[in-house]
């Protein structure tokens, strides 16, 4: 993988997980406690040893960017490794990214200063183990001169995805860009639909000229699934690369983490019995930056007050006073009160739960106090008249209520 530059694509506003990327970008979001959801992309290429990465970010990348100095630190610079953030330079364009290509196209002057021999094109906010070398091999066996990455779905489903068109011989022959429904079928397997999980590896010297044709047409909304592979089928060999998965599970894992409902939900698959989403496998490890912040502690054990957790997460630092915790996710520094009853639900880092609250399906932002007696997730109506309520009754708390109601101490030069 020497040869091979990763560019992780974190620049996204993430309009379908507001209000939790109010204040930050997508890929920084809190996923499984401990982590950003950066963090699962950036363990594959570690894991894949893939050691040149650079992450173009855009919105709001203040708390991105500090975690990935803090934490992602750790490849030997000496030996020409680098995880490095490339923000928005303009030296191509007078514009914003426009699109996916068009963030790679303004960067082309990075990337070439790097001379690799293939560029891996990445995306931030996805849950899923995948070990980039084995794609790399089939790309060089092939003769390809792009190969992208394809995940098996049902026919049902194809309306989410980038639907490819596959021969026998793996090699992309077309595109169906989300339809309702389709006659494709994949011939990794003919009861099933290829789809596109947004991983590309290009040859170098195809990429360029490909981005710079791009940039010229006016037509164009310089996205990679909609404008760049569809028009390189006829005229480039471009190929298939099935999914293998590393999470070690029956059933393949690969979560789109764009909206509030697949946020909690992937949260929800790593806190049950036999996790979806495994955080545990030490052959395949998910690496992070984690704060220093004593031991998880559970105190009371009395017959009207136990501090319990089951089915859950629960990070350093938190302390669960007496109160009972179930098929949760709690970030580090999290306090959960005597009484107070907390169920499927999100609780970010900093957050103080008052006594006596019962709480259910919901996700509740950094640093926000919770006062005694409340009740969220079991009347949405009364929920909406105070809180961001999803379509499928997710209740996302932000820190304006807890700076309305309970002002707490907030340092906003530091509280990403």
């Amino acid at each position: 993988m020497k040869d091979t530059l990763a560019v992780l694509l974190a620049g996204g506003a993430g309009e379908r997980l507001y209000p939790l990327t109010r204040d930050r970008a997508k890929p920084a979001v809190t996923f499984g406690g401990i982590y950003r959801i950066i963090d699962i992309t950036l363990s594959n290429c570690i894991n894949s040893d893939l050691r040149h990465v650079y992450i173009l970010t855009q919105y709001k990348a203040l708390s991105l960017n500090r975690h990935i100095r803090e934490g992602w630190n750790i490849v030997a610079r000496d030996l020409g490794e680098f995880v490095e953030i490339l923000p928005p330079m303009k030296r191509v364009s007078e514009n914003w990214y426009l699109g996916t290509a068009d963030a790679v196209y303004q960067n082309i002057y990075s990337i070439g200063s790097e001379q690799p021999k293939h560029v891996l094109i990445l995306s931030g906010d996805h849950i899923y183990k995948m070990n980039y070398e084995r794609m790399l091999r089939q790309h060089l066996d092939s003769g390809a001169d792009c190969t992208l990455a394809t995940i098996l779905i049902e026919p049902e489903e194809t309306y989410r995805f980038g639907v490819v068109e596959i021969d026998r011989n793996s090699r992309v022959v077309g595109f169906q860009e989300k339809p309702q429904k389709t006659d494709l079928r994949s011939p990794y397997n003919p009861r099933m639909v290829s789809g596109s999980m947004g991983v590309y590896l290009f040859n170098t010297d195809v990429l360029i000229p490909v981005l710079l044709k791009d940039a010229e047409d006016p037509n164009s909304s310089h996205d990679f699934g909609h404008d760049i592979l569809p028009k390189m089928v006829d005229e480039y060999k471009v190929y298939s690369f099935n999914f293998v998965d590393e999470n070690k599970k029956e059933a393949l894992y690969w979560r789109d983490v764009g909206t509030l409902e697949a946020y909690y939900e992937a949260n929800m698959d790593v806190v049950s019995v036999s996790p979806v989403f495994n955080l545990y496998d030490n052959e395949w490890p998910i690496r992070t930056h984690q704060r220093q912040y004593p031991p998880a502690k559970f105190v009371f054990n009395e017959p009207d007050r136990m501090g319990t957790a089951l089915d859950s997460i629960i990070s350093s630092g938190c302390i669960v006073s007496g109160g009972v915790v179930r098929r949760s996710v709690l970030s580090p520094d999290v306090r959960v009160n005597s009484y107070t009853e907390l169920d499927d639900s999100i609780v970010f880092s900093h957050v103080n739960i008052g006594r006596h609250c019962r709480i259910k399906k919901a996700i509740i932002d950094r640093d926000v106090h919770i006062p005694e007696g409340t009740v969220i997730g079991f009347d949405a109506e009364a929920d909406r008249q105070r809180y961001f309520v999803t379509d499928s009754g997710i209740t996302v708390v932000t820190r304006d209520y807890s700076l309305f109601e309970n002002p707490v101490t907030v340092d906003y030069f530091t509280s990403e």
